[in-house]
Parts: C-alpha cells; sequence; structure tokens
C-alpha cells in the first residue's frame, strides 16, 4: 500500500509538470501581431493576413469587432507591405495588405488577378527631433535633397529660407527610414517623384530607398521602428504613418502642397486630399493619391489597398468567409478609423470596393 501511494504521487508531479510546461509554451501575440489566442466565439476558423504596418492599428481593431460579430478569428501581422505581397503570392496568408500596388510582374508570379481593395486613406507625416523646434517647414525638393544627401545639416540655408526666426542647430541630418520593402517607403518615393522629380527621379519610386550614399542614414524595421529611432536621435527626420504619430505625440513638419501652401498633417487635410480618391479609384483601383491640389489638402497620402484572388485559391466555405471580412473592413470596419488618425473612406469607395470584392471566385 505503501508503494502504491508513492506512485500515484509521482504521478500526480508528473501531470502537473506536464501541464505547466504546455501552459508556458502557449503563443503569445506579439508587436505587430493580432493577439487571436483567445477561443473563438464561433467555429474556431481562421483568417491569416500579413503585410502593411500602416494599416495594423486600422485592422487591428476591425478584427476584434469582426470576431464579436462573426465569430471567426482572424490574424494579421505587420510585416511590411513587400513580406504581404510575398506572402500573397507564397500563397501563406488568405490575404495581403500593401501601401504599394503589386507590380505586373508580381502578379505573374502570383499565378492570377489579384484584385485591389482600398481600405483606408491616410498620411504619411514627416517627424523630427530638434529641441525647441515645433514649427518647421519644408518642401519637397528639400525633403529630396536631404535623403539624396546633398543637405546635411539642419541649418542649411535651403531650411533656413524656409524658417525665418526659427532657430536651427548646426547639427548633423540623421534621416531615418524603411529597412525592409515598405509601403510607406512606396507613398513617401513617390511624393518626392511628384514634388521633385529633377532630384528624386522616377526610378526612385519603389517599396525600397537606396540609402548606401547617404552615410548619415538610420534604417529601422516598420512604423514603430522608424518612429523609435527618431525620437531616440536628436537630429533626426523620417516618414512615419499619421496615425502612429498622433499615438506617439511626436512633432511634424508641414510639407508645402501642390498649391503652394504649407499644410500640416491632420486628420482633416488628408481628408481634404481625399476629395478626388472616388473618382480616381473609378478609373484604376489602383490609383496614386500623392500631391493632390487643394489649398487644405497634405501632400503625402496614400491608401492601403487589401490583396486578395480574384479567382480564390482557397476552397468556397473560406472563399466567403475571408471576402466577408473585407467587406466588413471597408464599411463596418470604417467606424474605427477616425479614432486611429485614419480618414474613414467615403461611401463611394466603399460602394467600389464592394463591387470589386464580389469578383471574387473559387476556381
Amino acid at each position: 500500500m505503501y508503494f502504491k501511494k508513492i506512485g500515484l504521487f509521482f504521478l500526480a508531479l508528473v501531470i502537473i509538470f506536464t501541464l505547466g510546461a504546455c501552459q508556458a509554451q502557449q503563443p503569445q501575440g506579439g508587436q505587430g501581431a493580432s493577439n487571436n489566442n483567445q477561443p473563438a466565439k464561433g467555429n474556431g476558423t481562421l483568417i491569416n493576413g500579413s503585410g502593411s504596418t500602416f494599416v495594423y492599428p486600422l485592422i487591428d481593431k476591425a478584427r476584434a469587432g469582426y470576431e464579436q460579430k462573426a465569430g471567426i478569428r482572424v490574424n494579421y501581422k505587420g510585416t511590411g507591405s513587400g513580406a504581404g505581397i510575398q506572402q500573397l503570392i507564397a500563397k501563406t496568408v488568405e490575404f495581403g495588405a500593401s501601401d504599394a500596388p503589386m507590380k505586373e510582374d508580381e502578379i505573374q508570379k502570383a499565378g492570377g488577378n489579384v484584385l485591389h481593395i482600398p481600405v483606408t486613406l491616410g498620411g504619411v507625416a514627416i517627424s523630427y527631433n530638434l529641441e525647441g523646434v515645433q514649427d518647421l517647414k519644408l518642401t519637397g525638393e528639400v525633403l529630396a535633397e536631404i535623403y539624396t544627401g546633398k543637405i546635411t545639416k539642419w541649418n542649411d540655408k535651403k531650411i533656413a529660407d524656409l524658417n525665418p526666426g526659427v532657430q536651427l542647430p548646426d547639427l548633423l541630418i540623421a534621416p531615418v527610414y524603411r529597412s525592409e520593402g515598405s509601403g510607406t517607403t512606396f507613398i513617401f518615393t513617390s511624393y518626392l517623384n511628384a514634388a521633385a522629380p529633377n532630384i528624386w527621379t522616377k526610378e526612385k519610386v519603389d517599396k525600397n530607398i537606396d540609402m548606401a550614399a547617404n552615410k548619415n542614414a538610420i534604417g529601422a524595421k516598420g512604423n514603430a521602428g522608424v518612429a523609435a529611432q527618431i525620437q531616440n536621435t536628436k537630429g533626426a527626420i523620417g516618414y512615419v504613418e499619421l496615425a502612429y504619430v498622433i499615438q506617439n505625440n511626436m512633432t511634424a513638419a508641414s510639407i508645402q502642397n501642390k498649391d503652394g501652401q504649407f499644410v500640416k498633417p491632420t486628420l482633416a487635410s488628408v481628408t481634404a486630399a481625399a476629395v478626388g480618391a472616388a473618382q480616381s479609384f473609378a478609373k484604376d483601383m489602383k490609383s496614386s493619391l500623392v500631391n493632390q491640389p487643394g489649398k487644405d489638402s497634405y501632400p503625402i497620402v496614400g491608401t492601403t489597398w487589401a490583396l486578395v484572388y480574384e479567382q480564390s485559391p482557397l476552397d468556397a466555405t473560406k472563399t466567403k468567409q475571408v471576402v466577408d471580412f473585407l467587406k466588413y473592413l471597408v464599411t463596418d470596419g470604417q467606424q474605427y478609423a477616425e479614432a486611429l488618425g485614419y480618414a474613414p473612406l467615403p461611401k463611394e469607395i466603399q460602394d467600389l470596393d464592394l463591387k470589386e470584392l464580389d469578383k471574387v471566385k473559387v476556381k
């Protein structure tokens, strides 16, 4: 009897330690990944998406609302637009998200037409770290020269002439950029080309930015990484999605727009730039929105596209679930946009999106 009790005691210990080890190995939600380890309200179906960090805060908020409504979990990781496109091509996710439209060779690699669904409108702010300087004005030409390394000091005459009366320090400029393929980089470089085409030529418009010639440049991963580098580096300047600037109370420059006005990045100025977006998307869902006319328009504005196969490689049930989530994101999900610093999609664009999503069919 004694040995029997000892055996049961050790068996209980084994069970306790086994359970504890299993608990310790449960995955945890981290930065850039939706924390979807809670039990689903419905059938436990999981939809996986990846890509733009620009839109991560909105998708993360909307996916929680969708789970409450439909009982289907959505796991979205902010890996960067380039990675999102590659994962869509590799079919390791059900949808991608990118702030840059796919190139024709990428669509060919995907093996079929990929629909581009605008899911939000947002600004790319130019944030900087200069003690005592709260109101800085910059032009596209000056920004292009900073990023090409032609302007290296904050008290350069070209910057000083735009900011009379502002005490600019004799300090090296540290341009911060996205180190991975990024749609935010695509929006930023598209603006530089539109505003200063002689300095920032068309071939430099891309998801990747070549900063090898600028020895003061600092690379960082994701919008959060760029924001952190700017906040921690005196003399830094960088391009960051507006939501991150608002959430982290960062200082942002006023940028000269197409009408010659210096405009700060705000929800109102992004919305002003989006007035013509519906007309542009009606002609081409991949249209660029940078450097729009209008005295109140902020010039560095872009959209994030959800990317989904027109001829779905998924089964009929999973295809319907993906389409239903994306329809929720571009309609009911827009209720979360304004609080996060995005311009909600106008109804005209929502209608275009729904019509586009109705094209999705199972192979």
